[in-house]
Parts: C-alpha cells; structure tokens; sequence
C-alpha cells in the first residue's frame, strides 16, 4: 500500500488497542501504543532510503528483507526497544503485541498489491503479489479517514476501528472473489494464456494485465467484465548470446530481471555498440511502457552505462542512458 494509507491504518490500530481498558485508561501505555502502531506500520518500508543510493540496489531490495519473515520478529522489538527507552512507565507486553501487529499488518496488506513481496523470505524468495488490491485504494484510505474523524469527534476509537476493520474484512473478500473472476474472463477471451498478472486500478472493475500463452505476451486491460487487448508481442525466449550475457552482468539488468515477472526485450546495434533493453509489461501508461532496464555495450561488450527505473519520456531517456567521451576511452584502453 501507499505510506498514506500505511499511517491511517496505524494511527486506526492504536484506535483498536482502546478496546482494551487497561490500554484507555493509562495514558503512558496508550501513548506508547499509538508510537508502536504508527511507527510499525511504516517501519518495513524504511528500506526506501534505497533509493540514495541507486535504482538498482531499491528494486532488488524493496519489499524484500524488510518485509521478510524474520523482519515480522525483528522490527517489533527494535521499535519496542526505542519506545520503552522514551515511556519506560507502558505496559511492556501490550507494547510489544500492538507494535508487532503493525508491523505484520503492513506486510500483510502489501501481499495484495501487484507489486507485492517477498514475504515469505527464507523460505521461499518467490514475490507474493495477488493483484487484489491496488497500492492506493481510495476505499480503504477514507473508511480510515472517517474513523479518525469519528475519533476526533469523540466517538470511542475501539469501537469505531472495530467496525472498520469487520467491514475491510469483507471488502478483502469481496477483491479476492473478484480477482478470481477476472481469470475467468481473461481464459473465456484468451483461452491459451497460462499466466494473468493483473494490476487493479483505483476504480472498481477495472484492472491491467500483463499475460502470458506459450508464443505471446497479451496486454491488456479490463473494464466492466470486458477485456480489451492493447498489445500483442511475440514471446520471442532471451537467448543465450555473448551480447545478452554481458548485459546480464551490469547490476542494473540484473535488478530488473529478479524483480519482473513479465517482460519482454530487445537488442540494438548502435553506433556505440549494442543497447539491450528489457521491459516490463505489466505497466502501460498512454501506450507507452514506462519501467525499463537498459544498457550499453561497446564493441567489446563492456559495459558503458546503464539505467533502471521509471522512464515516462524519450527525452529524460536520453538524459538517463547519457555518457560522455571520457567513458568510451576508459572503455577502450
């Protein structure tokens, strides 16, 4: 989910921990709690810091050991560590149960996402990504906002999120029993294909999809239990080449193809050498495909430069696979 809807959701637990009365009617301890919740539910996603460093090392690592099995045990007691230092009066086990529902909470609703994680690291590294769930649902974030406003008014925080939660229960459901449905339908349209990823819109009903037959890659979208196909690509396997094995070497090929499920790509000769490029079919924005890795060779199939990320124009393209003379010569000696 979004960090937006990540903080309502834990200011909305530390509302919930007030069905307890022990909790409502301690004042450090409920403090401390609504800390743990807040501060939980954002923790996992504190690896974005990431991205200072470079989009290749945010991509392979995002949603993956912060969002892990072990982070479920090691970021509650590190935040219930930090915490007790500033309110060492809270109720220590309260404190660590409401903070460790936070935390698994977050990792819980990110499985819904098309993005998904790595939730199940180290058993398995497979991403879990259900496509039930798109990362901001206007839905979930405003029940949330009119919790809180209950709240603020004075209604009893426990009881609001109570039924907050009781009524997001069966909203999760009724996704869940929609996402099936989309199978079908991509299956009575495109009966061959043998994998759907499909990403929900903000709008209900609606939803893209990357698919996979045994000789194509479909993309397309859905609307109003009617599949509309946008692309068609042949699913041409990557072949075993010395070009496409040095482009595999660079961190930034490397980052993409050990996140992307579905892609498809492609190899250039250029006046510089070779460009490879792969793309990522499960995002289309205006005909365009906007989450790419690319990389120059030269001649000898020594890595110029690189990029991957988000490129919604040729223009900041350009500026982003940009290198200068100097790196063709140190290249070449």
């Amino acid at each position: 989910m979004d960090t937006g809807t990540h903080i309502v959701m834990g200011l909305g637990l530390g509302g919930l921990a007030m069905l307890d009365p022990a909790i409502a009617n301690d004042p450090a301890t409920s403090q401390a709690i609504l800390a743990g919740t807040l501060i939980g539910s954002q923790a996992p996603d504190f690896d974005t810091i990431l991205k200072l460093k470079n989009n290749a090392v945010y991509i392979r690592n995002h949603r993956g050991l912060t969002h892990s099995l072990p982070a479920l045990v090691i970021w509650p007691l590190l935040l219930f560590g930090i915490i007790s230092l500033f309110v060492p009066q809270a109720d220590s086990g309260k404190l660590l149960l409401w903070t460790a529902i936070a935390v698994f909470l977050h990792v819980f609703v990110d499985i819904f996402n098309a993005y998904g994680t790595q939730a199940l690291y180290p058993v398995s590294r497979k991403w879990v990504a259900l496509g039930v769930i798109s990362i901001f649902d206007p839905f979930i974030f405003f029940l949330h906002i009119a919790g809180l406003l209950l709240w603020y008014v004075g209604v009893h925080p426990g009881y609001t999120f109570l039924a907050v939660y009781v009524i997001l229960v069966f909203y999760y459901i009724w996704r869940i029993l929609a996402r099936q449905r989309v199978n079908k339908i991509v299956l009575e349209k495109i009966p061959e294909a043998e994998e759907i990823y499909a990403s929900p819109t903000i709008r209900w009903g609606q939803y893209h999809l990357a698919i996979k037959s045994k000789h194509e890659f479909f993309v397309a979208g859905l609307k109003n239990g009617k599949v509309t196909i946008w692309d068609t690509f042949d699913r041409l396997p990557v072949p075993q080449t010395k070009i496409i094995d040095a482009a595999k070497l660079d961190k930034n090929i490397s980052a993409f193809l050990s996140f992307s499920p579905v892609h498809r790509w492609e190899v250039e000769k250029n006046d510089h050498g070779h460009m490879v490029q792969f793309i990522d079919l499960r995002y289309r924005s205006k005909g365009h495909y906007p989450f790419v890795a690319m990389v120059q060779l030269d001649e000898n199939l020594n890595i110029i430069t690189s990029y991957t990320g988000w490129v919604y124009s040729e223009d900041r393209l350009k500026k982003k696979m940009d290198f200068s003379p100097m790196d063709l010569l140190n290249n070449n000696e």
